[in-house]
């Protein structure tokens, strides 16, 4: 019986999991993810009530109930190395005994649903679009340092993306994972635009914006753009997706991504007001995941 040691699981003094705050018994089932812990309590004021609220640097927690059902939503603040934390840290609370340091015998699969913001990385998606990611590419690395990620992974369409794009070898090694397509199949409709979503491990040079430091490929965006994986494009930008599939997969939960599109980037529009789309984008998601 494999026991996790107090080095690599950290439990609080008061039998709190280490960043999140949180015991065993606060999270539910079904988790939203916000990336903006200013976000928490936008979505909570769509609950009736509410449980508690915890709040340790960018992770901000609050449960409660949406129409009767108990919904538990946590930020993470920006980037795959915070859901790297979250998300082993929400397992860790729902799959392992604090009082023996064990697995639990009986597995608990947790729905993970991120609510974003992100940008467009073909013409045909309008600014204010849904787009909901069916398919993740990690441009960040995380998933390569656990073992056994070719067993999650997209090795064929990895391989060809990095063909087409001649993958600078320094770069991290892209990976791809799909999302649950049980919630995608829950989640989907005219509203959503089916979505290949790349996670870039930083907002301005790995997503192809230039400022006073030039870009190591210029043209990399280009090339992602009219990349095609049967008939497939890459629809979008941001920060967290593929960690959450990978991880989840790993863990045996089920993960989904719908993003909320604030700008286009290849027709250089961009909705600076989006807060409002952004209420129905929450809306949409909590209506969805309802039982």
């Amino acid at each position: 019986m494999k026991i996790f040691k107090p080095s690599e699981l950290i439990i609080n003094t008061d039998g709190s999991v280490f960043h999140l705050h949180l015991f065993p018994e606060e999270i539910a089932d079904k988790i939203l993810l916000v990336g903006d812990p200013g976000r928490v309590k936008l979505v909570a004021s769509f609950f009736e009530s509410t449980e508690f609220e915890r709040e340790n640097r960018e992770f901000f927690t609050i449960t409660g109930k949406y129409k009767g059902e108990r919904f538990t939503v946590v930020s993470t603040g920006i980037g795959t190395d915070n859901i790297d934390i979250v998300v082993n840290e929400l397992d860790a609370l729902a799959n392992i005994d604090f009082e023996t340091r064990t697995e639990k015998a009986e597995k608990r699969s947790l729905t993970l649903v991120r609510m974003g913001t992100s940008g467009a990385l073909q013409p045909n998606i309008p600014v204010n679009s849904f787009v909901l990611s069916k398919t993740a590419i990690g441009f960040d690395g995380l998933l390569n340092y656990y073992a056994y990620a070719e067993k999650i992974t997209n090795i064929e369409f990895e391989n060809q993306f990095m063909e087409y794009t001649s993958w600078n070898p320094r770069l991290t090694t892209p990976y791809v994972v799909d999302g649950s397509e049980d919630i995608y199949q829950k989640m989907a409709s005219s509203e959503t635009v089916e979505g290949i979503t790349i996670s870039a491990p930083g907002f301005y040079a790995p997503q192809g914006r230039e400022l006073r430091v030039p870009l190591g490929d210029p043209e990399l965006n280009d090339k992602i753009g009219s990349f095609r994986y049967n008939d497939r494009a890459i629809t979008n930008f941001e920060m967290e997706c593929s960690a959450i599939y990978g991880l989840s997969k790993h863990m045996g939960h089920e993960a989904m991504t719908i993003c909320t599109i604030i700008a286009n980037r290849v027709r250089k529009e961009a909705n600076a007001d989006y807060k409002s789309r952004v209420k129905e984008m929450i809306s949409y998601t909590l209506e969805h995941l309802k039982a």
